[in-house]
């Protein structure tokens, strides 16, 4: 397994495996599935900010998940204050990769002085809610039905890990 940053080449897989949760799910509230195009906009806008885009490969160069932090809005104050994502393969979820993926992304976001990461989490979503506390994250809102997918009212919880900066 190699934990790498993204290549533009990866964007086919990187698609298949969001459009899994897109049609399956409703951890993300996109109801229609992306297109490689629009995946590459994606990595590409947050390569563009400096943030980070990784991904889980295994020893076949199949990715098997990714990992990204995007800015949580666009005014200057929060540019410290990013949201974390994390997808796997279905079939290799509940195997630890998840936060072996988070961990690799929050170590790069604390040599980028970032200070405040954010979990948005459709709920209910234990497996998410696990992860994210394992790794430090504490609750700290939920808005309640905000989302509207496979004819029912979704929730989102947030969660928020402060990272210890270095003086």
């Amino acid at each position: 397994m190699e934990i790498r940053k993204v290549k533009f080449s990866d964007v086919e897989q990187i698609t298949a495996i969001y459009n899994f949760y897109v049609e399956n799910t409703q951890v993300t509230f996109e109801e229609e599935c992306a297109t490689p195009d629009e995946m590459h906009s994606r990595v590409e806008k947050v390569i563009q900010c400096d943030l980070s885009w990784l991904v889980l490969e295994n020893e076949e160069g199949e990715v098997l998940g990714y990992a990204y932090a995007s800015p949580w809005h666009n005014r200057s104050a929060y540019r410290f204050t990013v949201e974390a994502t994390v997808y796997l393969m279905p079939e290799v979820q509940g195997q630890g990769y998840g936060t072996i993926l988070y961990e690799a992304l929050l170590a790069l976001l604390h040599k980028k002085d970032i200070k405040s990461v954010l979990g948005v989490i459709a709920l209910p979503n234990e497996a998410s809610i696990a992860l994210h506390e394992a790794l430090g994250f504490e609750k700290v809102g939920e808005f309640a039905e905000v989302g509207f997918k496979f004819q029912q009212w979704i929730s989102v919880g947030y969660w928020q890990l402060i990272l210890e900066q270095n003086d």
